[in-house]
């Protein structure tokens, strides 16, 4: 497919390209500008966004803590912009990118694979090889709870679902997983609960293959759409949200209309470099699109956030960071050579005592700024899909072993020496089921608005201990690094 074809960044009118550069730091700036002017303006000016987007990335926290309203205006003016930014390159050439639902639709069928196992409707979590349930599950989430790996939101929610394990029968949604093979994604869980999912992912015959083989031994039922055309309908099962976004939007649309039921829309989608804002944009037009056609009410929105981002805490996770900076007993002795040594950049506290909300600072450089845009994207319409009354459940999800992360040696590394910093990296079965049991929670309570967003943002979260721990956790990142190729080799 032509990477210069459908959902694509602006040409930069100073270079002649399309940069992903321009894009990042004009938008940052337009979600600032009516709220801090000055944060603005300093991001419009920054001349090495690749290297220097961080604080502007904080900025964007941290202006919208004065106030509800303000968070609010951050996120309606960072989606508008970057809506109003991006382009569709379609049949009629280069346009705006809502033209992308006037250009041509292809009719894209539909497949249902039914599975063929018993519904699974008990509480259960992969956690140290073995499946903990039960009282054993409810001391794995107090362990956490003790050793500061989530909040203790996080371990109240899930206990509310094991208390009520009817909730997991969810033949009262229909559930959309954007993103399906997402290793970080629900799919298999709600699969195994018995749940009807309407999935979408690229037309990739070996993707299908993989899920349909896990969707033929659980319990629920999995409607794939189904590229046109001649051949086997095992090799056209999936659709490309980037290069055919109104033919997904419609077929999307159409599944949702299929039953009265509550749609919830789950973005799980993940891809490298540029490619991720651009598919992550495509599924937020989409997003917007079916809850036009669909309202508000009859829309549930579903997002995971990475941990390594920036976020406003809680008070109690920067009081026991601060606690766990005062008890490192172990590494006092070489904190102050080491801060010294690197001019204050190793080994910095987490947070300066009695912050309220704390700022946790976890972005790692090697996944650039157009990770942090694309995520940050997801996190805006969270938040403008809640301000305006409809439901929605964003989870903070831990740090995990994924596919994209181990093949990132550098990042390998840093994970596996984190736990010398009272961080906990879950393996991929254990980060997404609990991330679907607190999707359940969210969908059965409602997920009720707090205060402020950053309050919405930080219920519930599994951040693996980078919020609680004794050092901002970019500061550490390079020693862990060393210590997990020391303990390879």
């Amino acid at each position: 497919m032509n990477e210069q074809s459908g959902v694509v960044f602006p040409v930069d009118v100073a270079s002649g390209r399309r940069s992903t550069t321009s894009l990042g730091r004009a938008v940052v700036a337009d979600a600032l500008r009516a709220a801090d002017p000055v944060g603005s303006a300093s991001a419009a000016r920054e001349t090495n966004w690749r290297q220097g987007y961080l604080p502007h990335f904080r900025r964007l926290v941290e202006a919208g803590l004065p106030s509800t309203e303000v968070a609010h205006t951050i996120a309606r003016d960072g989606l508008d912009s970057l809506h109003g930014r991006m382009r569709w390159v379609g049949s009629s050439g280069e346009e705006p990118l809502a033209a992308a639902f006037d250009d041509r639709v292809t009719q894209l069928g539909s497949e249902t694979i039914r599975g063929e196992g018993a519904p699974d409707r008990a509480i259960s979590l992969p956690y140290a090889a073995e499946r903990a349930s039960g009282d054993t599950l409810r001391r794995v989430l107090a362990g956490w709870v003790d050793g500061g790996i989530v909040e203790p939101t996080c371990a109240e929610a899930v206990e509310r679902v094991i208390d009520n394990p009817d909730w997991l029968d969810l033949s009262d949604q229909t559930i959309v997983v954007l993103g399906a093979a997402a290793e970080m994604g629900p799919l298999r869980s709600l699969l195994r609960w018995g749940a009807d999912v309407v999935a979408v992912d690229l037309p990739r015959k070996d993707l299908w293959q993989r899920l349909v083989a896990d969707t033929r031994r659980l319990a629920g039922s999995m409607t794939v759409p189904v590229q046109p055309g001649e051949g086997p309908v095992d090799a056209r099962l999936g659709g490309d949200l980037v290069h055919d976004l109104a033919s997904v939007t419609r077929w999307v649309t159409e599944a949702a209309t299929q039953h009265e039921r509550r749609l919830v829309l789950g973005n799980y989608v993940y891809a490298d470099g540029e490619t991720n804002v651009r598919v992550s944009t495509a599924v937020d037009a989409l997003t917007r699109q079916v809850t036009r056609e669909l309202g508000r009410d009859h829309v549930a929105l579903a997002f995971l956030a990475t941990p390594t981002d920036v976020f406003a805490v809680p008070r109690g996770a920067v009081d026991r960071s601060v606690e766990n900076y005062a008890q490192r007993h172990t590494s006092k002795v070489l904190r102050v050579p080491l801060r010294t040594l690197s001019g204050g950049r190793l080994l910095r506290r987490n947070y300066v005592p009695g912050e309220d909300p704390g700022i946790n600072d976890s972005v790692v450089l090697q996944q650039g700024p157009n990770y942090l845009l694309a995520k940050r994207l997801q996190r805006w319409r969270a938040t403008v899909h809640r301000a305006d009354g409809g439901v929605v459940s964003l989870k903070v999800a831990p740090p995990t072993r994924t596919r994209s992360v181990v093949k990132n040696r550098a990042l390998a590394a840093a994970y596996s020496g984190a736990h010398r910093f009272g961080v906990e990296v879950f393996e991929p079965g254990t980060a997404n089921t609990l991330m679907a049991i607190l999707l359940v929670h969210d969908l059965r309570t409602g997920s009720p608005p707090r205060e402020h967003p950053w309050q919405d943002e930080a219920f519930g979260a599994a951040h693996g201990g980078l919020w609680t721990s004794a050092y901002d956790p970019r500061s550490a990142l390079g020693i862990a690094a060393l210590l997990g190729f020391a303990a390879a080799r």
